[in-house]
């Protein structure tokens, strides 16, 4: 007992206990700066952090007494990056199983691990697409995080999802008499999708999200899956989260689920892996975008459980890939979702690759990660640039991710709200990680991204 006494001791004095909250303005000084909104790099760049909003943005800024300068380097400063379209209560396995096998309690603390590892790949903001049976727990986690109990980024979140007995997240594949609960809250008409939204709402989500098609199969280069929500029942959920001040997003993977959605405004529609024109047009006009989520396909494909189904995964994203042009042909808008959860969190930064690997420029990426993800946040002039008046969310990247989308993987440095997360600085591989108001900030001179304690 003593001598594990003196081991815990010995650790601890390892680290360095700070106040979350700098005193004093911070200036973060590399060898060049992200203006995402004209898709161009200054050299140098300089950001003026006061508190947690940027004061200053340039190839130099003020310098005020007592200011602390942070030089990291060879890099690039941008603003937080953003997924849309995240599941922090899934990990790699089983989908279906582990909803049933782990406890809510259980998820709810995987979750909170999740969005330390996604913070810590630069994710700065997040939507939650559905917890997947965990109930309202995400509204938790988001709260936990803005009240600096838990690092992790700024969470919009839907609670459980909506579905119809029978629908892409119910419990089909099961024995029936088992009576295995739904992923997500039944709704089989226009009333109870409203009842629905109201429970949602009264638990504390910020959006809805509502499964509109499946099951896929594409059959002779054609895709086929059925909707689960008529053009009026969206309508009818349309009408009940506006009232509330909310919206509501949708997982639609083709037609005539995707049109009767824009139909009805959905927020997003996401995975879209086949839209037609009727529905691009009004997606176009509407200003909708579609958030196609490749990652998670690709993700799937390589650690399918057999040849079948990995060769089923890769005909689906080439399927995907084609139509994914004809979008951005269309004039559709885009946002950036990887669908993270199902595959290891803090690796989504590869659809960034693969959207631009499927016909988007690095720059269009960037815009539509950062600009269109900001405004499907709903935090339009609030992050997503770097901006005087802004939440002070930045990163830093090696090399021009304007030129090489890749560069995005390989974040050295994170501050959200003028916290900082993640250093790598020109004087050696020191990290820090800045836990919340609730909790230490944690330094040491490693390798290895630290556990907060």
């Amino acid at each position: 007992m003593k001598t594990s006494l003196v081991v815990l001791l010995l650790a601890l004095s390892t680290f360095v206990l700070a106040e979350n909250q700098p005193s004093h303005p911070i200036v973060l000084h590399a060898a060049r700066l992200l203006d995402v909104a004209n898709g161009k790099v200054m050299s140098p760049g300089e950001v003026l952090v006061e508190g947690e909003k940027i004061a200053e943005v340039g190839t130099s800024v003020s310098h005020p007494s007592g200011a602390e300068t942070i030089a990291l380097g060879d890099v690039t400063l941008m603003p937080g990056l953003i997924d849309a379209h995240v599941h922090l209560f899934l990990h790699p396995g089983a989908e279906d199983l582990q909803t049933v096998e782990e406890s809510v309690p259980e998820r709810t603390i995987i979750a909170t691990l999740a969005a330390k590892a996604d913070l810590m790949a630069g994710f700065t903001a997040e939507r939650d697409m559905g917890t997947e049976g965990a109930g309202s727990a995400d509204s938790a986690v988001r709260d936990a995080i803005n009240n600096g109990s838990i690092p992790g980024p700024r969470l919009r979140v839907s609670g459980n999802a909506i579905d119809i007995l029978g629908g892409h997240e119910d419990a089909i594949n099961f024995n029936p008499a088992q009576h295995v609960l739904s992923n997500a809250t039944y709704a089989n008409n226009a009333d109870q999708l409203v009842e629905a939204i109201r429970e949602q709402v009264k638990e504390g989500a910020d959006f809805i999200k509502i499964y509109q098609t499946g099951k896929d199969t594409l059959v002779n280069g054609q895709w086929h899956t059925p909707y689960q929500f008529t053009e009026a029942e969206l309508e009818a959920a349309a009408r009940e989260t506006a009232r509330t001040g909310r919206r509501f997003a949708v997982h639609s993977t083709g037609e005539p689920g995707a049109l009767y959605a824009a139909q009805a405004g959905a927020e997003s529609i996401d995975h879209a892996d086949y839209l037609s024109d009727e529905t691009m047009r009004l997606m176009k006009e509407k200003g909708i975008p579609a958030v196609p989520t490749f990652a998670i396909v690709e993700y799937f494909a390589d650690h399918a459980a057999t040849p079948k189904a990995a060769e089923r995964e890769r005909a689906m994203q080439a399927f995907h890939a084609a139509e994914f042009k004809k979008q951005l042909a269309a004039g559709v808008p885009m946002a950036v979702g990887s669908d993270v959860g199902p595959f290891p969190h803090g690796t989504q930064a590869r659809e960034f690759e693969l959207m631009a690997q499927y016909g988007m420029s690095p720059v269009a990426v960037l815009q539509a990660d950062m600009i269109n993800g900001a405004k499907l946040l709903g935090w339009e002039g609030q992050i997503g640039q770097l901006k005087p008046g802004y939440y002070a969310d930045v990163i830093a990247v090696p090399g021009d991710p304007t030129k090489d989308i890749s560069a995005v993987t390989k974040v050295s440095f994170v501050m959200k709200g003028g916290v900082v997360y993640k250093k790598r600085t020109v004087e050696g591989e020191q990290k820090e990680i800045r836990s919340g108001n609730k909790l230490p900030t944690i330094v040491c001179a490693t390798d290895r991204d630290l556990e907060p304690f």
